[in-house]
């Protein structure tokens, strides 16, 4: 039991336990009218051990932010993500890593 709260603990302080970004490429887009809200794509790998490819860099009402692959299949009214993460810390450090990359490739 206190095993787990430690790990509760380690985890609030936005440390991870087993997946951190490796890295990262990013492909922006040149500026055009037919591009809307998607400024670019990227592909990350985690650990080096796992590649995920599609995620794109959108432009959103609060600023840039990292949306993750959909589903070409699914057949609902809303959209589903292939892969996305479970914890919130990690989704904001893959965010994080992208946009730092994507701000440095526009420079």
């Amino acid at each position: 039991m206190a095993e787990i709260e430690k790990k509760k603990e380690w985890n609030a302080k936005g440390e991870f336990d087993c997946l951190a970004v490796t890295s990262v490429q990013v492909y922006p887009f040149k500026e055009g009218p037919s591009m809307g809200h998607i400024k670019g794509l990227a592909s990350i790998v985690l650990n080096d051990q796992m590649l995920i490819r599609g995620l794109r860099v959108m432009d959103g009402e609060n600023g840039l932010f990292v949306s993750y692959p959909l589903d070409p299949f699914f057949k609902g009214e809303e959209f589903r993500s292939i892969c996305c993460p479970m914890a919130r810390n990690l989704r904001d450090h893959i965010q994080n890593c992208v946009l730092e990359k994507y701000q440095a490739a526009i420079a």
